[in-house]
């Protein structure tokens, strides 16, 4: 499947599929569906241990992506419609908040809504701008797991964004990222400060879900740096 500007996007999870409704029209960014929030749910997809018995020792990801072994908080940045964090919540990871800012909520609780049945459970959600730190503090960190995709295509929000993830994550928590270039600013930018703090590993492009495997998206997962002091 392409990136389409249909009002509805459907996406299939193992045996369940999510239906996003899309507002194309909208000003906000985040009432439409980015290619790369369903590159990294794809990603998860193909490589997540379906149950904790299955752990697989030729999968490369099979620690990583382990929502079931033990339970893991996670949190989503710029969530938008929910394509990645709906996912992510059937591929296992139960505990799971999904934030953005509040012109953009409406469209995600439609979606929440839309795919009850499927989800099984009202998903939480959280008004969060990442420079808020009342905001950030009202979600409890430090996340297991801080899920973001598509969030840096404006260069002032960068430095708002690499702290808020800063914040966010565990020390030993990672951060699953999908990425594509929107703005040549933000993007230097964003490497310059995110090299700073975390460790970063970009997947090989092979190990993306083969028809999700868009030649201007990539996953990548951020750890923190280990502080010296």
């Amino acid at each position: 499947m392409k990136f389409t500007d249909s009002p509805v996007i459907e996406l299939q999870v193992r045996d369940s599929r999510l239906s996003l409704q899309q507002d194309n029209g909208s000003f906000h960014v985040g009432t439409s569906v980015w290619p790369c929030s369903l590159v990294l749910a794809k990603f998860a997809e193909r490589w997540a241990p379906p149950s904790p018995n299955t752990i697989d020792n030729n999968n490369p990801y099979s620690k990583l992506l382990d929502f079931h072994s033990c339970r893991r908080r996670a949190i989503e940045l710029g969530t938008g419609c929910g394509a990645a964090g709906m996912a992510f919540h059937l591929l296992g990871l139960q505990d799971l908040i999904l934030t953005d800012i509040s012109p953009v909520m409406p469209a995600l609780k439609h979606n929440l809504k839309r795919n009850k049945p499927v989800l099984g459970k009202n998903l939480k959600t959280s008004i969060l701008y990442w420079n808020n730190k009342d905001q950030i503090r009202a979600v409890n960190p430090p996340f297991d797991v801080v899920i973001a995709a598509d969030v840096v295509y404006i260069e002032e929000s960068v430095g708002h964004l690499v702290g808020a993830m800063e914040a966010l994550v565990a020390d030993d928590g990672v951060i699953l990222l999908g990425y594509q270039v929107r703005s040549p600013e933000a993007d230097k930018l964003f490497w310059e400060m995110c090299e700073k703090v975390f460790l970063i590993e970009k997947v090989p492009h092979q190990d993306l879900h083969a028809d999700y495997a868009y030649e201007e998206a990539d996953v990548y997962v951020f750890r923190k740096k280990k502080n010296d002091n």
